[in-house]
């Protein structure tokens, strides 16, 4: 290969056919798999296989996109959304999640990693789709298939580290990696320092390739408080401008997930923000875990769930726009007052979330089915974009335990890692705990996450529950609009909550609520009597 500039190499071999697998072998030394290959069909640790990504025919070609506005989330894992765990099988469902009212899926990580399952946050094959789920043609007719069911498709991609296993990038070139910043989980990615220019290039052609190749609409980036970045442009605003580009006049969205809820990252670029379209809202999970769990440890200690967290979140955005955390023992979030509710995602359930419960139960195991449903209506018709975890609008019975497939010195560490991490909330961190924490490496405990798609019949009263709320959603412009300023309300008890939402229509009240034993009854609008006990109410005025 000849030299070229910034420390590139090209060459040209002719017999490199779709299919024809490769090494690059650096300075007489070991051969490696190629960092950039579009398919690794022995995993990260074998060749690299050419991939000619035009000869799959298309069928979306009348396919407008999808802006984040007016859409609901679904969290998908492929490799326990079906017993298969495929990308053919996903596709059969579909039509199924269309009908039940979403609209858009979010893929949890696909690029390559090593092993038989994992969440695939240890990616290291970037441009990779992970074979385990089939072959890249594959996810292509998984996204044309949900094209044609009206399903926009967006991907979570990694960032902020790569994986330990698999990962040669430091042996092309040390530049890729930085010791400037400390990283929670591996090397930091060299965004700013010297020689950074191509590894901001190799990113920001990752984000455009999976929207040009793959006809993705959009991306979720993980973790962006470890993406460190002091350049002029920070990547993160790079990447979502390359998003548009690739996307030749398709809408996308972009949003991420960002620890220290920086407003900043879902303002235009113009007005010195970084760009994005929205961004997860942990706040709202965390009052909502406390309102229905009653959890109160580690960073749900910064919250009451009490009715006055959930106005505050539905009118505002972040419950903490710079107020001091407890927990953190500093000023948490920035201000987020000018931000339109379509900004902020919102969920009672992700990956993270189910898996931080200790035993990765789902919710409707931790709390009651009443107080369930009434914060489940307020999740679904709320002003934000709501998302859903796989299997949470059954009320899947599966767990979602936090799973990797490493080699076994590897996999130690990893164990060892898990338990740390789940050792902030005092009630995991006993030996008793510690000790029935599940194996991450256990094929079984992979096999035990994946969803039962039968329970939909057999759970059809929380199935139905789902639909017909999204249905509300969907086809009552109150419920759908999205409107800055269009929603206030009154907090009137700890657990009663009124939501007035402005509309030029004539007053049409509605309420949800549930009751649980315990202190005085409060009142619930809307009925003509109070209920039995302790309520967790939100009652709707559509004005």
């Amino acid at each position: 290969m000849t030299p070229q500039d910034d420390g590139y190499h090209a060459g040209l071999v002719p017999q490199a056919a779709a299919g024809v697998r490769y090494r690059y072998r650096l300075g007489g030394r070991d051969a490696f798999p190629d960092p950039a290959s579009r398919f690794q069909p022995d995993g990260p640790h074998g060749p690299s296989q050419v991939v000619d990504p035009a000869a799959f025919v298309w069928r979306d070609g009348q396919w407008p996109g999808v802006g984040i506005e007016g859409q609901v989330i679904y969290e998908m894992h492929i490799g326990t959304f079906t017993q298969e765990g495929t990308w053919a099988a996903a596709g059969r469902e579909l039509a199924e999640l269309a009908a039940c009212g979403v609209t858009v899926i979010e893929l949890m990580p696909v690029a390559d990693f090593p092993g038989r399952f994992g969440w695939g946050y240890d990616g290291v094959g970037l441009f990779a789709p992970v074979g385990i789920y089939g072959e890249p043609d594959d996810m292509r007719r998984f996204v044309d298939e949900a094209h044609s069911c009206g399903l926009g498709v967006i991907l979570d991609v990694v960032y902020n580290h790569l994986g330990p296993s698999g990962n040669y990038l430091g042996q092309f070139s040390a530049d890729y990696f930085t010791s400037k910043y400390a990283n929670e989980w591996g090397q930091a990615i060299n965004f700013d320092g010297e020689h950074s220019g191509p590894v901001r290039e190799l990113f920001q052609a990752n984000a455009a390739y999976w929207v040009a190749e793959y006809h993705i609409d959009g991306l979720r980036l993980d973790a962006t408080q470890q993406m460190f970045d002091d350049s002029p442009e920070y990547i993160v605003t790079a990447i979502a401008r390359q998003v548009r580009q690739a996307a030749g006049g398709r809408k996308t969205f972009v949003v991420a997930e960002n620890e220290a809820q920086d407003a900043n990252l879902a303002r235009p670029a113009a007005a010195g923000g970084s760009g994005l379209d929205g961004l997860w809202n942990d706040d709202f999970h965390h009052a909502a875990m406390v309102a229905l769990a009653g959890r109160s440890e580690a960073y749900y200690s910064d919250y009451t769930g009490k009715a006055q967290e959930f106005l505050s979140m539905l009118k505002y955005g972040y419950l903490y726009q710079g107020q001091r955390s407890a927990w953190q023992n500093q000023r948490r979030g920035t201000p987020s007052l000018d931000l339109p509710p379509s900004r902020f995602v919102l969920y009672l359930q992700n990956h993270d979330q189910v898996a931080n419960s200790g035993r990765s139960e789902r919710m409707q195991f931790l709390t009651s089915p009443g107080r369930l449903r009434a914060v489940t209506a307020l999740l679904l018709l709320a002003p934000g974009t709501p998302m859903l975890f796989q299997g949470q609008e059954f009320g899947a019975s599966a767990p979602f335990h936090f799973f990797s497939d490493h080699e076994p010195g590897l996999a130690g560490l990893v164990r060892k890692g898990r338990a740390k991490s789940l050792q902030q909330f005092p009630s995991l961190a006993t030996r008793e705990m510690r000790a029935s924490f599940p194996d991450p490496g256990d094929p079984a405990v992979f096999a035990s996450c994946k969803l039962d798609l039968s329970e939909r019949e057999r759970h059809r009263p929380i199935y139905d529950l789902h639909k017909d709320l999204l249905r509300l959603r969907r086809e009552d412009a109150v419920f759908g609009s999205q409107t800055p300023g269009g929603l206030d309300g009154s907090a009137l008890a700890e657990e009663c909550l009124l939501l007035r939402f402005f509309w030029r229509r004539r007053r049409r009240p509605a309420a949800t609520g549930q009751s649980r034993p315990g202190s005085a009854p409060a009142f619930c609008p809307g009925t003509a009597a109070r209920p039995a006990g302790r309520a967790f109410v939100a009652a709707v005025v559509v004005e």
